[in-house]
């Protein structure tokens, strides 16, 4: 999958960035629907990684909601019919909890990051806070 690569400059863990990497790809319809990822031998072979590396990604990406793994069909993008906006949220909040524990960051951490930027959404002037104009 040449679309996947690993920096080794990068201090972000290898399965990390093998996950973000498949993850904008699922995401952006680059891989579509139900197709087939390489192989966890094989992907780790093409970017030099050990095979456990990469099946932590695509692990995590199961996690996510964004492959499913078959017994027999191997790994495939999956992109959920459902797509509303709660499945779309968990997706996210899979997705955003693998990244802040590859940083080390603690849940209660995190909790108050989400909220600090909740907080700075409702005090951002915008169309959302104007007021109201009666006619």
């Amino acid at each position: 999958m040449s679309e996947v690569s690993v920096d080794v400059a990068d201090p972000t863990p290898p399965f990390e960035q093998v996950r973000r990497q498949l993850a904008a790809l699922i995401e952006t319809g680059q891989i579509p629907h139900d197709e087939r990822l390489p192989s966890v031998r094989q992907l780790a072979g093409d970017l030099g990684l050990a095979t456990g590396t990469v099946a932590r990604a695509y692990k995590e990406l199961e996690a996510a909601g964004l492959v499913q793994t078959r017994r027999g069909g191997g790994t495939r993008a999956w992109h959920p019919v459902s797509g509303g906006a709660e499945a779309r949220l968990r997706r996210s909040a899979a997705v955003f909890v693998a990244e802040i524990a590859a940083l080390g960051v603690t849940p209660h951490q995190a909790r108050a990051a989400v909220d600090d930027a909740f907080a700075a959404l409702r005090d951002e002037p915008g169309p959302a806070s104007a007021p109201a104009t009666a006619q």
